[in-house]
This record gives C-alpha cells, structure tokens and sequence, in this order.
C-alpha cells in the first residue's frame, strides 16, 4: 500500500534551491496536506480498496447538508475537495486519521496529477504544431488554414480524432517520475525537481510510484 499512497496539495510556484556542489535545482513549492482520511472503501464492502482524502478547509455555507454529513462521519471539519485514491491491498488507515507531508523523503520519486493550465480556443497550428502553408506565390490568406480534411466517396466522412482547432489544455495531465528534492514537514511543503501540471495555487495529487 506504501508506494501507492498520495496526498493532496496545492502549486504554489517555482523557484529554486542550490545543491551541496553549488548547481542550481529548478524546483515546484508544492502546499501538501494536512489530509485527514474521510472514508476507507474495502474489497468486501466496495467491490476495491480504497482511501478517501479531503484537503482545503471550507465554511460551513459552502458545503451542502449531504457532505457536511460525511464529513461529520469523519470528525475532521469541512474540506473544499475530495480524492479517491486506490490501493492495492487493505488499508489500515481509519476514518479521522491524517496524511502529511512526512510520508514523503528527498529522493523519492513521485507522478503528480493536475487540471493543466486552460490556453482558450486555438487553430491547428498552435494546438498540433502543424507547419501551415507555403509562403509563396498564389498561396494567399490561407496560410494558416486547416486544409483538407475530408476523403473521396469512401468513406466519404472525416474520421474521429482529426487533428483540429479546438480548446487547448484544460485537461487531466500526470507528469511522472518526478523527484523529490526537499521535505519541510513544518511548513507542509514539498520540493519537486522540475515543473508540474497546472496553474498557481491549482489542485495537486502527489503520489508514490
């Protein structure tokens, strides 16, 4: 269960530290935790075991009736955001217990999980990186338009996923095999070598590979 486990936090920026040689690491100041455990799910009872974490104290009017009633189960108060995280085997982790940043050591290596930053509605060339037309005689306004994207009579439709203008980012992304290069358990940060997915004070999921 130990390598599977994770905790919730928030990016709170880049910046960067200096290594024992003098060498300057690029790190992500990630806000992790305190997570207190909201719910276990197991195999026998859920069909899959399971943690439940909260992270972000909320007010009272924030949170409807339903949840502050699942919260309460917990004892915990009231949080802004839930995560399912599975486990391979049973947890012997107890509603009402917490996760923090001293789960975590320099050195490990960890996949983090976040809504990466929206860049609106965008055409071919910048979503896809595609190269555009020829800026040359008789090739006028045209030069960054899709182009064909049809077929002959057979099919005679565009196929699913054709690379076109669309909303850029916004989407799930998981950078794996990031390592960990600073623990302060204190303050309830952690040092991540490199940049993670999504924007300043965003949702983070850290968790062990």
């Amino acid at each position: 269960m130990a390598e599977k486990m994770g905790i919730l936090g928030r990016k709170l920026g880049m910046t960067r530290i200096f290594a024992d040689d003098g060498a300057a690491v690029p790190v992500t100041v990630i806000e992790a935790g305190i997570c207190p455990v909201t719910q276990v799910k197991t195999e026998a009872k859920d069909g899959y075991n399971a943690l439940q974490i909260a992270f972000g104290h909320a007010k009272e009017k924030r949170v409807g009736k339903a949840m502050r009633g699942h919260f309460a189960r917990a004892g915990a108060g009231l949080f802004r955001h839930l995560k399912e995280i599975r486990l391979e085997g049973a947890s012997e982790r107890q509603p009402g217990d917490t996760l923090s940043v001293a789960m975590f050591a320099a050195g490990d290596v960890v996949k983090v999980t976040a809504r990466s930053v929206g860049k609106g509605y965008q055409g071919r060339m910048r979503r896809w990186n595609f190269a555009g037309s020829k800026d040359s005689h008789g090739c006028e306004k045209v030069h960054r338009n899709n182009g064909s994207i049809g077929n002959n009579t057979l099919p005679g439709r565009v196929f699913k996923g054709r690379k076109m203008a669309g909303q850029w980012g916004n989407e799930t992304v998981t950078e794996a095999g990031l390592l960990i290069v600073g623990v302060r358990v204190d303050d309830n940060v952690l040092l991540v070598r490199g940049s993670v997915p999504g924007p300043k004070n965003g949702l983070v999921l850290v968790r062990k590979q």
